[in-house]
């Protein structure tokens, strides 16, 4: 494992793969932050209507403070991953190392993605 925090690697793997606007689209962000804990939560067995039940809850409700909700996201992540006996770190380390093989192909995901759309193009890169 590297001295060199985790956050900073996983930036360091974004400016290499992506222009600095996209590394920095906190919309792009949401949306695929969203897409990978919906597809975290699917592969678990949550259902599409499970996490559209749950998408009009929290909806419904008064926008939350950014930092505060990342910390709760954390730790329920790792609350989950505790419950289905997965190591948080592990699985990061082995991810990050998978998409430095990667970056071309991700550079052409990104390059037919419609702009200004939280769906990702059709593909068969997972």
């Amino acid at each position: 494992m590297s001295d060199i925090p985790f956050q900073q690697r996983v930036q360091d793997w974004l400016m290499a793969c992506f222009t600095e606007e996209i590394c920095r689209d906190r919309v792009q962000r949401n949306h695929r932050f969203l897409e990978e804990a919906l597809e975290l939560v699917q592969s678990l067995g949550c259902t599409a209507s499970e996490a559209h039940q749950l998408v009009d809850y929290v909806f419904g409700r008064p926008v939350g403070e950014p930092t505060q909700e990342l910390g709760g996201a954390i730790i329920t992540l790792h609350a989950l991953a505790s419950a289905d006996n997965m190591d948080v770190a592990a699985a990061a380390e082995t991810e990050l190392v998978r998409v430095w093989t990667m970056i071309d192909k991700i550079r052409a995901k990104q390059d037919g993605k419609p702009k200004h759309s939280p769906l990702p193009p059709s593909s068969t890169m997972k």
